[in-house]
């Protein structure tokens, strides 16, 4: 099957606010070999693609210009034919570098897993990035075990209701903050040991009065450094994933000697085939398990068709919502 056009989401000038999603008419995209080529059935909004539309995060070399870095599908070509894992037909999701937000997708072949037994197009569309994030910052980078307790920032992110999840399918002990009381219950609800209002609670004091944290999986930043040091055990792991609240922290060095404090955190775009490839596999061989026997579960917040990629961002920068914002192509 050749397919030549597609609908894809653009931003119009190159960057701009939300309205400046519109869908346009593009040249599909062609699989070289070793990859494949997905008709995208569902695509994750991620806040990547909100800092990429606003232009401070331009894709790395050979990406689509456009959005979208996971989708839910199905695979329509593999290159060279009949080789390798994937056949016409098969349920994938998929991390990509990009132009998740459109008809067609191609992605390295490695990078693909199968959508597991029960799950839709939507709820799928919603694992890659988000898993993937979550297994190397927390469990790599971050070292979580079980026993050990992860304090955890935005809880109803998408990231945020994933890691929650994960780490409790892990055997760890789960502190979750969230800006209200509503979240907080959302949090709970979820599975987590303890869920902190951070508009009116002090969660550096709760944490120590809990004994501690291990792990911090930091999406805030700023002035959150200097409370989650003072929530961490002895040998404890910041780890950082974004900085929604500012990227300048002031670094108390006796105090993180006095702790044997961990600073750490990545990115996962920009990582290279083989390093994304690997992860996939340990995402497979790790998450996937837990997603069969139900202890993992996507949260679908709301979907929006793929026209509406304006309204979706709009909806994800309100910040109203509990688990992942998805497009439907």
């Amino acid at each position: 099957m050749t397919v030549t056009e597609m609908t894809a989401i653009a931003v119009e000038g190159g960057r701009g606010p939300a309205e400046a999603l519109k869908a346009v008419r593009l040249p599909a995209p062609q699989p070289k070999a070793g990859e494949v080529l997905i008709r995208v059935r569902a695509a994750g909004v991620n806040r990547p693609d909100v800092v990429q539309r606003n232009g401070f995060y331009p894709p790395p070399p050979g990406a689509p210009e456009t959005l979208g870095l996971e989708v839910a599908g199905e695979v329509v070509e593999a290159v060279p034919a009949n080789s390798g894992r994937w056949r016409p037909g098969d349920r994938v999701c998929a991390l990509l570098g990009g132009g998740g937000y459109a008809e067609y997708a191609v992605c390295d072949a490695r990078h693909a897993l199968p959508i597991p037994d029960g799950l839709s197009f939507d709820e799928a569309a919603g694992l890659p990035e988000t898993v993937f994030t979550v297994y190397a910052n927390v469990f790599e980078h971050g070292g979580l075990k079980a026993g050990e307790t992860l304090l955890l920032h935005g809880a109803t992110s998408g990231i945020g209701t994933t890691a929650i999840q994960m780490a409790k399918a892990a055997g760890a002990r789960v502190i979750a903050t969230a800006r209200g009381g509503d979240k907080a219950r959302a949090a709970l609800a979820l599975g987590a040991d303890m869920a902190i209002d951070a508009s009116t609670q002090d969660f550096a004091e709760a944490a120590k009065a809990d004994g501690g944290v291990d792990v911090v999986l930091d999406m805030v930043g700023g002035d959150y450094f200097a409370k989650n040091l003072e929530a961490l055990k002895t040998g404890g792991r910041i780890v950082y994933i974004a900085a929604q609240a500012g990227g300048e922290i002031i670094v108390p060095i006796f105090r993180i000697m006095q702790k044997r404090a961990v600073i750490t955190g990545s990115t996962l775009r920009p990582r290279d085939a083989d390093e994304k490839a690997r992860l996939a596999a340990e995402v497979e061989r790790v998450v996937w398990p837990w997603i069969a026997t139900g202890k993992v579960r996507p949260q679908v917040d709301r979907t929006f068709p793929l026209a509406e990629a304006a309204a979706a961002h709009a909806h994800l920068e309100g910040g109203a919502h509990v688990g992942k914002v998805i497009l439907t192509a």
